[in-house]
């Protein structure tokens, strides 16, 4: 019976987010899963939303002061405490404001300006973190799949070749210690296959943790691009977290030296009097640092003294990002060789060899035994390849989810 049109679109939209599920995986969409939901960056940008309201008002001046007051009001005599009976008594209500020059108004605006990049770097840092975290949960999860295809193909193998094995010792042309040893090799191949569910679990666990889902298929990762040394050692979150350190220490130290310079208030008030004329008054107040030596400079050489410890630190996280990208750079080109090697001089020589026992079997010519030895060789093979490509995967992540994005960077 076929469905009606509205019907059919109307099934089809309600189907569609089990089909989209069905979908394997792909590495760039686990990385939009994790950062999407990751606290940690969250996080990062409440505290970046902080910095941001905060550089708002750097600039602004300090709020005005009202002022309001009774002077000269009788203590004693016959018209003691009366606002009105003695001609020196004023109502006063006044005005003040502390002025900062602009100079002082920039200083502080700067360095909170360098706080706000500050918190931004660190919102980047978060979700590099994240991404690289979920990347090697992905790549863990995916080779604990494939590692245990490997492995149930070759508790297959041994279920088979223990057949074989009994169907020759009824018929009187195998031994006894043939089927006990086949025995023994099939339930080492099912306790490997017990082991590497477990591994697929705790892998699954991890993915989960960063994605939210669970890695029920995911494509393979493909190839991961790698960045140069000088790439890496810039954007590495670390290095771009003391630069900025850095320039908040120098923007900061800038500030306590205008502190040098005082800020004066002026203030305007006005005075009632009864039966009198009001009065007006005017004055500015002016701090006078009469020991700069010991609090104003004081203050500034202590800002200057972490200026100076920023520039080491980032010195020192430069060179701790510089051999981090050299040692994994190593390990990934090691790694690539030994690929290589290991692809040449066994995978494709334990094909060869199944291929031509498979062909010697069926010919006549050739023993099962021989056979199943051979098939076993082949898949040993690809788990020490599976194995190899994992550590190469993990290694490329560690050195292309670490760095930064080009534009926070910079």
């Amino acid at each position: 019976m076929s469905i009606p049109f509205p019907r059919a679109a109307v099934l089809a939209v309600a189907l569609l987010p089990y089909l989209a599920t069905a979908a394997p995986l792909s590495l760039e969409e686990a990385l939009r899963l994790a950062v999407r939901r990751s606290e940690t960056t969250r996080a990062a940008n409440a505290g970046a939303l902080s910095a941001t309201e905060a550089a708002h008002s750097a600039a602004q001046l300090p709020d005005p002061t009202l002022r309001v007051g009774i002077d000269n009001l009788p203590a004693t005599g016959p018209d003691r405490f009366r606002t009105t009976r003695d001609s020196m008594t004023m109502k006063r209500v006044g005005i003040s404001q502390e002025w900062l020059s602009a100079e002082k108004r920039a200083a502080r605006q700067a360095a909170a300006d360098a706080s706000v990049d500050r918190e931004t770097v660190g919102v980047e840092a978060a979700a590099a973190e994240t991404r690289r975290q979920a990347a090697l949960a992905y790549i863990d999860a995916f080779h604990a799949g494939e590692s245990l295809k490997l492995a149930r193909l070759m508790a297959h193998h041994a279920r088979e070749e223990l057949e074989a094995s009994r169907a020759r010792l009824s018929s009187a042309t195998g031994s006894s210690q043939e089927a006990l040893a086949l025995t023994g090799a099939q339930g080492v191949a099912e306790d490997e296959t017990a082991d590497l569910l477990q591994q697929q679990g705790s892998a699954a666990v991890a993915f989960e943790r960063w994605t939210g889902v669970p890695p029920d298929e995911l494509q393979p990762p493909g190839a991961i691009a790698l960045p140069s040394e000088q790439r890496y050692v810039a954007a590495h979150p670390v290095v771009a977290a003391m630069q900025r350190d850095l320039e908040v220490a120098k923007r900061t130290a800038d500030v306590a030296a205008s502190e040098r310079r005082p800020n004066w208030t002026w203030e305007i008030a006005y005075g009632q009097r009864t039966g009198y004329a009001d009065m007006v008054s005017v004055g500015v107040s002016i701090p006078l640092p009469v020991a700069a030596g010991e609090r104003q400079d004081r203050n500034t050489a202590a800002k200057l003294a972490l200026v100076a410890k920023a520039e080491a630190d980032l010195a020192e996280a430069t060179r701790a990002a510089t051999a981090e990208y050299r040692s994994l750079r190593s390990d990934a080109q090691r790694l690539e060789q030994r690929i290589e090697r290991y692809r040449a001089g066994v995978v494709v020589p334990a094909s060869q060899r199944t291929a031509a026992a498979t062909a010697s079997y069926r010919s006549g010519q050739g023993t099962l035994l021989v056979l199943f030895e051979a098939r076993h060789a082949k898949v040993e093979a690809q788990r020490k390849l599976l194995t190899l490509q994992r550590d190469l995967a993990r290694t490329q992540v560690q050195l292309a989810f670490r760095p930064l994005t080009a534009e926070v960077a910079q």
